[in-house]
């Protein structure tokens, strides 16, 4: 499972995470279950600690780190690279980054979106193989409510590598929902991409996230009180639908489709629209040079 963490899940299935909040916990419920949990992320340190703190609290063993730095596709394709020689099984792939921050990447892209679309994007693509080896399995990629306040200007992209420009931490947010909003037509244009071939895939919106420490001053306070309406309270109330789309059971037939709390939830136009789905496809392919 690919959530910036992989796992074994039932001695025979694999999962992946990121390395605080809802990462962690869903980490650790999966490793609960007897997962083999791969915990990959940038900071070896935290990645370290976050995989024995899941081996201790779970008694499970299985539970290994291995890094990733979703800022560098030469890390990624090196992660990958690793990864394939090292392991046999990818059954489920979590998606889970939510960078909030300015900067560009290592290949000159707008930092969040680089960490947040381009890097799940690419990470993606180079495991669909296994993936569809060890079908049945699941692609979960984890969005926000965020999305609905997003959209995508091309133009922007085509220029800047940016979703949009400025620097505030109200640009930074607005940047964050357009990310996230990268999320929900990726996952819209993979499950059309895989259909058939025995791997499925979701969208979704968790609860409490890590957004908050990216980001400071007023506009921050507001989105804190914003987010005591909008977000569950505790990380593993937080990773209840993640787990939900990576578990559930006869959700097949809803590949590609967005969840909140644990439930089915419709989104706006833009966000299923197949012109621009698989027009932010190709130009993905592109800065990555798959295409």
């Amino acid at each position: 499972l690919l959530i910036y963490y992989m796992i074994h899940l039932l001695c025979n299935r694999k999962q992946m995470t990121h390395n605080t909040g809802i990462g962690k916990a869903t980490a650790l419920a999966l490793a609960l279950r007897g997962a083999r949990v791969i915990v990959a992320c940038r900071s070896k340190q935290r990645g370290e600690d976050a995989a024995k703190d899941i081996r201790r609290e779970s008694g499970n063993d299985e539970v290994v780190f291995m890094q990733l730095d979703l800022a560098s596709m030469k890390a990624i394709r090196s992660f990958v690279e690793t990864f394939l020689k090292t392991e046999s099984r990818l059954d489920v792939l979590i998606n889970n980054a939510g960078l909030a921050t300015a900067g560009r990447t290592e290949d000159g892209l707008g930092m969040v979106f680089g960490v947040n679309h381009i890097g799940p994007f690419l990470l993606t693509n180079l495991l669909l193989d296994r993936l569809k080896e060890c079908a049945p399995s699941r692609v979960v990629n984890v969005s926000s409510i965020g999305h609905s306040m997003g959209t995508i200007d091309f133009n922007c992209i085509n220029t800047h590598k940016r979703l949009a420009l400025g620097t505030s931490n109200r640009d930074i947010f607005k940047i964050y929902c357009h990310s996230k909003l990268c999320n929900v037509l990726f996952t819209h244009e993979l499950a059309k991409r895989l259909k058939g071939m025995g791997v499925t895939c979701y969208s979704l919106h968790p609860g409490k996230s890590e957004l908050g420490r990216d980001l400071n001053g007023t506009f921050m306070n507001i989105l804190k009180c914003i987010s005591k309406v909008l977000i569950q309270t505790d990380e593993m109330s937080g990773a209840q639908t993640t787990l939900h789309c990576t578990l559930q059971e006869g959700i097949e037939p809803l590949s590609g489709r967005y969840f909140s709390d644990c439930k089915l939830q419709d989104v706006k136009a833009e966000a299923k629209d197949d012109e621009i789905a698989r027009k932010l496809w190709d130009v993905s392919e592109r800065l990555c040079g798959m295409a």
